[in-house]
């Protein structure tokens, strides 16, 4: 049983450690399996049986919590617009945090119609957490090319994964649409290495860096802290983070000790793990200590830096076999 200190605001429930800071709001609880909507969602008796759902009912600036059962996935008829802010969703999972893979606690967005739906989440509130949640979206919708779409301020992701499995082929699509102001990821893992994707061009990156795909909206001061980056690459050209312009990044974009896997049953190598289309013009991105799997660099692309080990630029961080 985890420690335990302090109480929820209304309901008295222990806050396990993890929770501090939430306790000066409501908490919720979702249960996709034995939840409803029309419940009132303050007790595991009586949750409420989507996300989408329980956002709604949270009181923006509050700092409410949202604890996601994991054991059955939520399914969600459509994008959940997250446009409150300082609201911090739970995955319970068990007491370890992991890396950020495998949670029980997964929304998922199934096939949907509507043209307005980007993501299974997308994001424009600000202070939001999100710990512990899988976010995948197998929706084949044209329109819908990311699991996540980011453009809030001070988001942050801990030890979350998001996967997409729909338009494997489709250009520009990616597991995380990152326009957000100081979004920051720990922990995390992003794609997997089960489904091929990219058919020509800078295809299906696990992370795309395209200014104002969400209006106004540029990633700035961003960074990825021990998080994994998984592919399985159908060309040269397929990469892990990849940005088409010269101003995609602004001021700094942060990879820290995070590891780029190019699954070695992958039809290519990739050329490079973090791409852009062009030199960055109004900001820089650094990697620190991360190692690339079946890549031929980190990154070739003036305006990133790399530090680590290997003092040659174009090969730091690249595994090596052990001889």
């Amino acid at each position: 049983m985890a420690t335990t200190w302090g109480t929820f605001k209304k309901t008295g429930i222990p806050i396990p450690i993890g929770f501090q800071g939430c306790e000066f709001g409501d908490v919720y609880f979702v249960d996709y399996g034995n939840g409803l909507d029309s419940y009132r969602g303050l007790t595991p008796g009586t949750a409420f049986k989507t996300l989408s759902y329980a956002h709604t009912k949270c009181t923006s600036n509050q700092n409410d919590a949202i604890l996601v059962n994991g054991v059955t996935e939520i399914v969600e008829t459509a994008m959940i617009p997250w446009t409150k802010s300082r609201v911090h969703v739970f995955g319970c999972n068990g007491p370890a945090p992991g890396l950020g893979y495998g949670a029980g606690a997964r929304v998922t967005l199934g096939v949907t119609t509507d043209a307005s739906d980007l993501a299974t989440l997308h994001n424009t509130g600000i202070r939001n957490t999100f710990n512990g949640i899988k976010f995948s979206n197998d929706n084949t919708l044209a329109t819908c090319l990311y699991s996540l779409a980011e453009g809030g301020e001070y988001t942050r992701y801990n030890h979350c994964e998001v996967y997409k499995s729909g338009l494997l082929t489709t250009d520009l699509t990616a597991e995380v649409l990152c326009n957000g102001d100081s979004a920051q990821w720990y922990g995390c893992t992003l794609g997997d290495m089960v489904n091929e994707r990219g058919a020509s061009g800078k295809e299906r990156p696990n992370v795309l860096l395209s200014r104002g795909l969400i209006s106004g909206k540029v990633a700035r001061d961003c960074s990825f802290v021990d998080c994994e980056f998984l592919h399985k690459a159908a060309h040269g050209d397929a990469c892990h983070v990849y940005g088409p312009n010269a101003n995609d990044v602004e001021r700094r974009l942060l990879f820290k000790n995070c590891n780029f896997w190019n699954c070695i049953l992958a039809a290519a190598e990739m050329t490079a793990c973090v791409t852009f289309g062009a030199t960055q013009t109004d900001g820089e991105v650094l990697l620190v200590n991360c190692a690339g799997m079946n890549t031929g660099a980190l990154s070739a692309t003036t305006g990133v830096y790399v530090q680590g080990a290997v003092p040659t630029g174009a090969t730091t961080g690249i595994a090596v076999q052990a001889s």
